[in-house]
């Protein structure tokens, strides 16, 4: 594994969001997007994670298409796990882009997309 410090992780997470499709993040609003070394065990646990299971990211909060015109008074949050990630990427490039594909899919979360259709969206970027 080989390291990244702080700083750097945060810069590829933004660079991440900006080359997502505009139409994919304009809609984005009053969400946080973060990074932290690991879940926590909270976060662990609602998710029913075991020993040894990693996990890139994490969409909190309530999806858009669930709100019913509600808005939400706190932020919804966006996690990537840097320790998960860097374990799983052997390089730089793997790196992005899997900070890439995961914030994508956390964004996807947030607008109440399931798994199918969020991987149909981002087939057809390429």
């Amino acid at each position: 594994m080989f390291e990244i410090s702080d700083e750097d992780f945060q810069k590829l997470i933004d660079e991440a969001l900006g080359e997502l499709p505009k139409n994919q993040t304009d809609g984005i609003k009053n969400v946080a997007i973060l990074f932290n070394e690991e879940p926590t065990e909270e976060q662990r646990e609602k998710l029913n994670l075991h020993a040894g299971e990693s996990l890139f990211g994490l969409y909190e909060g309530t999806p858009l298409a669930f709100r019913q015109g509600n808005p939400s008074l706190y932020p919804d949050r966006i996690t990537i796990f840097k320790n998960p990630m860097l374990a799983a990427s052997p390089n730089m490039e793997i790196l992005k882009a899997r900070i890439k594909h995961t914030l994508w899919h956390e964004i996807g979360h947030y607008y109440g997309l399931n798994h199918d259709r969020i991987h149909e969206i981002e087939a057809n970027w390429k």
